[in-house]
């Protein structure tokens, strides 16, 4: 069963940083573009334990959010170092809003992306949601979260790899993914 998503919503009062739109985030000069970045990554990679602070984390990923679906603003922050800490988020997230929230913004990023750089870590990030939906495999709630972020991280590569004569090993799949993809349309 496919869940449609809820859309999504922000508090720009308590998002400390500027709301841009995605159109102005895609037209920002170089130096404005990097430090919009440095603080969003410094937000994400923030390492207080208070429910203040997860929050703060959920509102601007909740704003992270609307500015990917924007096609030049998705390219520059999938190429951006903010694709590694929102694996780091994934990875080491205490709760499941976090990592659903997460997972969201990876899918939608790569959705929305129309040209991928060799530098951005693909494979890992669909070997790191493959053993989180193998490590929570009952868990349905948790396999919607996850799956949709799965499955457009491996359509971009598709489409990546369609459009360049050689694959990448940058962009290597598992085979496991596409083992837990099938048991997970196999078994609902």
């Amino acid at each position: 069963q496919i869940m449609k998503q809820a859309p999504v919503r922000f508090d720009s009062k308590t998002l400390h940083i500027l709301a841009h739109s995605a159109e102005k985030l895609s037209s920002l000069k170089d130096v404005d573009w990097s430090n919009f970045l440095k603080r969003v990554c410094s937000l994400l990679d923030s390492t207080e334990k208070n429910t203040g602070a997860a929050r703060l984390k959920l509102n601007l990923l909740s704003y992270l959010c609307t500015v990917a679906v924007h096609k030049e603003t998705a390219c520059r922050l999938m190429s951006s170092q903010l694709f590694p800490i929102l694996m780091q988020q994934l990875r080491a997230a205490a709760s499941w809003d976090m990592r659903a929230k997460v997972a969201r913004v990876i899918g939608l990023l790569a959705l929305h992306t129309s040209d991928l750089g060799e530098n951005v870590p693909i494979s890992e990030a669909v070997i790191l949601l493959t053993e989180l939906i193998r490590e929570n495999f009952r868990n349905s709630k948790l396999k919607q979260c996850l799956l949709p972020a799965l499955g457009e991280l491996l359509y971009l590569i598709a489409r990546e790899e369609e459009k360049k004569e050689h694959p990448r090993e940058c962009w290597a799949v598992p085979s496991a993914a596409y083992t837990v993809l099938m048991r997970c349309l196999r078994e609902g």
